[in-house]
């Protein structure tokens, strides 16, 4: 009879699939190649601001001061950071739900990254607007 309430509970609890894993695995290196191009994105947007204000000083030329350039370049650095965190946190927590077989799908990482971006593509778009004219 205990043979029959192993082979019970064996056929209640459906086998992890590795591709399950495999796919979280990928989808968490995804997130670490979009928070390294986040950061590298913001370290050209700061070098760049200091390039401009080199290039006016050997011109003799002023140009004008945009100081939150910078603030926006150190900011989406930080933004990369916060996302490679956020990131291995979802890894994780999908990690032990395909372990208990308790999979609850998440899109809170998507939708911050996708407001944050939306937000700096807009304050990028404006401060070259502005530049222009």
């Amino acid at each position: 009879m205990p043979s029959e309430n192993n082979r019970q509970d064996q056929e209640e609890r459906p086998v992890p699939d590795p591709r399950d894993y495999l796919s979280n695995e990928r989808t968490y290196l995804a997130w670490v190649r979009t928070s390294i191009g986040i950061m590298v994105f913001g370290f050209v947007v700061v070098k760049f601001t200091l390039f401009v204000k080199e290039l006016s000083i050997m011109l003799q030329k002023p140009l004008p001061n945009h100081d939150y350039v910078s603030v926006l370049g150190i900011s989406l650095v930080a933004l990369g950071v916060l996302v490679v965190l956020i990131s291995f946190l979802q890894y994780k927590k999908i990690g032990s739900q395909l372990g208990n077989s308790n999979f609850q799908p998440s899109a809170s990482l998507s939708t911050i990254l996708t407001i944050s971006i939306l937000l700096i593509g807009i304050l990028l778009v404006t401060y070259l607007v502005v530049g222009i004219s």
